[in-house]
């Protein structure tokens, strides 16, 4: 991706890095109304999966703000520990609030309501987060960023967690399948801890915040080479 960015000119680049901010901007707007929608139709309806699925939508916004924040520090790579502990515990503690609550759901056998809104959400998510994640890869791609690329890869698994609970909400619905819902509620525990594990790790953006400062130093020899 390097050899691809280094053929790109100025003019290029500037479109591509205005498109990804857009795109990214895009994700985390649509993330907050799926979140109060989720959590708001979860409670309405007593289903432990759509619940979780707001929550994870509101860590997947949460953590985007915290990387954010993280650049306006002067030294950000100093905080990025720090930042990366703080997305981990987040995902951690949602992967323990959907287990528990899930398990206690198949134990008391918890009936679910119906919840056309938590189809519909669900629905558009499947639908709309895919185009996402293309967008922001192809983009990512062009430009040589990895940090553009391992986003879109996040947006693609907020795409598989609404095929999931979506499935459970259908199922409940058509079928009676109370016990549907729990199990779409393990199957989003099951991806926090997996992405818990990778933020503590640094796997998912160690490479992404070394490429980003490894930019920002590239640009500021590039202004100065002109002046």
């Amino acid at each position: 991706m390097t050899t691809t960015a280094s053929r790109l000119t100025d003019d290029r680049r500037l479109v591509l890095q205005r498109r990804i901010r857009w795109i990214v901007t895009a994700t985390i707007a649509y993330n907050l109304v799926e979140a109060v929608v989720a959590i708001a139709a979860g409670t309405v309806a007593s289903s432990a999966a759509l619940i979780g699925f707001g929550l994870d939508s509101t860590i997947e916004v949460l953590s985007a703000a915290a990387v954010a924040w993280q650049f306006t520090r002067r030294d950000p790579e100093r905080w990025e520990k720090g930042t990366l502990r703080v997305i981990a515990a987040a995902f951690f503690a949602l992967a323990a609030y959907v287990t528990v609550t899930s398990v206690l759901a198949l134990v008391g056998q918890v009936d679910v309501e119906h919840s056309t809104l938590g189809i519909v959400i669900t629905a558009l998510s499947v639908v709309i987060m895919p185009f996402l994640s293309l967008a922001e890869r192809r983009a990512g791609r062009e430009l040589g960023s990895t940090t553009a690329v391992a986003d879109s890869k996040q947006t693609l698994i907020c795409t598989y967690l609404s095929a999931a609970v979506l499935v459970g909400l259908v199922v409940n619905s058509l079928f009676g399948w109370w016990w549907a819902d729990a199990i779409a509620g393990l199957v989003i525990a099951a991806f926090a801890i997996r992405e818990g594990i990778e933020a503590w790790r640094g796997d998912a953006c160690a490479t992404s915040v070394g490429m980003l400062l490894e930019d920002e130093h590239d640009d500021d020899e590039h202004y100065h080479h002109e002046h």
